[in-house]
């Protein structure tokens, strides 16, 4: 019988768009069983942000979709950490850490283990980031 095939990805998934069900979607479709590390609000903080649906609907959110098998707290940036606790086959990560110097590193670590890394395209035209700034500009009219 074949070894089970388990799939890891993060994300803050704030404000739950088209561009997040894809990448679930997708990263579904490689892998039995796929889990998901939804960020803690205070690890996004780390980058001077706040989401805007707090960490324990976000991730009931996630835990609520379709291919998504389990959703975990991600309380680190380090993804290495997590593989260490969940021994997981493949990552899923957007393609805007593709060839990022501090990434490669990472990458090699991974590589070293036998993880697949796979990197998902970004949804054009659609980000947290763009409906947040369409949100304030309406609410600021």
């Amino acid at each position: 019988m074949p070894k089970m095939v388990i799939g890891y990805t993060t994300g803050v998934y704030d404000l739950f768009h088209i561009g997040h069900l894809n990448l679930l979607k997708n990263a579904k479709g490689l892998c039995d069983k796929l889990v998901v590390g939804v960020t803690v609000d205070k690890l996004v903080e780390y980058k001077n942000k706040r989401s805007v649906i707090p960490f324990e609907e976000r991730i009931e959110i996630v835990r609520n979709i379709k291919y998504v098998d389990a959703a975990i707290p991600q309380e680190e940036l380090d993804k290495f950490k997590m593989w260490e606790k969940l021994n997981f086959d493949v990552l899923f990560v957007g393609d805007d850490w593709f060839n990022a110097p501090s990434w490669r590193e990472m990458e090699t670590k991974f590589n070293e283990v036998g993880v697949r890394v796979v990197y998902f395209p970004y949804t054009k035209g659609t980000s947290s980031t763009i409906l947040n700034e369409t949100l304030k500009k309406l609410r600021d009219q």
